[in-house]
């Protein structure tokens, strides 16, 4: 990593086309209160608007992923309806811009992933677990309710049967069940994590940028696209760009001439 920023809460690396963010506050098991929204939605924004990361990657110090919100503070946050709904609608941003962005959003989770943690996870393109990592919704748990969209991305992930497992008992999967049942891409020992994220990584900053935010947004459409539509938008997709982007032609050039592609910077 060639640059690191480092708020009260957040410590941001970026370099070699991709900005690790890390939530930084291992006491607390890295908890989601809204100063760290805040710094979150800052950083997201920005390296969104960052042509030179190609992917941004989640994780937490300490052994937390997140833990979620912070259940102490929403004692003074419910108290002022109109600073609660700033605050979820803060979240929830934060959750939408990464799904429309053409950056790839990926969840490394080293530890704990609940509640607020676990809706973040489900707002990514991808998740990988270390094999200690500990998944789950846990809101019943404290008789809270998810706000930042987890009820929705939690049943189009794994089912409305699973999900409503998972949230009314407010259980924990370990990593190879959530791994099972399709809540996170893959399992890492919990000390080769960060290395294993980062060759993941290493081969996807070398694909398209248009072939990747493409293939992205297609599948997220998926969720509000009638079937025949979503084949539709597809042949437009793929008809637009192979036959009006430069790294089409490239990537066939590149096969038939045994090398490696070169293509645009987008």
């Amino acid at each position: 990593m060639e640059r690191g920023v480092a708020d009260d809460n957040l410590l941001v690396k970026t370099g070699d086309g991709r900005a690790w963010v890390t939530f930084n506050r291992p006491d607390k098991f890295n908890p989601l209160d809204w100063a760290t929204l805040k710094e979150l939605r800052r950083a997201v924004e920005a390296l969104d608007a960052n042509p030179a990361v190609r992917a941004v990657v989640f994780t937490g110090a300490g052994r937390a992923f997140s833990a979620g919100g912070d259940l102490a503070g929403y004692l003074s946050l419910y108290a002022d309806k109109p600073a609660f709904r700033l605050f979820l609608d803060d979240f929830a941003a934060v959750c939408g811009l990464m799904e429309r962005s053409s950056t790839i959003f990926i969840a490394a989770v080293n530890g704990t992933c609940v509640a607020g943690g676990l809706e973040l996870l489900l707002a990514c393109d991808l998740a990988f677990a270390a094999d200690t990592a500990r998944i789950g919704d846990g809101h019943v748990n404290f008789a809270q309710i998810p706000g930042a969209g987890g009820s929705q991305r939690l049943a189009r992930a794994i089912g409305p049967m699973r999900a409503k497992h998972l949230m009314l008992s407010g259980r924990l999967l370990d990593a190879r069940e959530a791994e099972r049942i399709g809540l996170v891409a893959e399992v890492a020992p919990a000390d080769a994590l960060a290395g294993h994220v980062n060759a993941f990584v290493d081969d996807l900053v070398q694909r398209s940028a248009t072939v990747l935010a493409s293939m992205k947004k297609l599948v997220n459409d998926t969720r509000t696209l009638e079937w025949q539509a979503g084949l539709d938008a597809e042949m437009d997709v793929v008809h637009a760009y192979a036959t009006g982007h430069p790294d089409a032609m490239e990537g066939l050039r590149a096969f038939a001439e045994k090398r490696r592609p070169h293509f645009a910077a987008d």
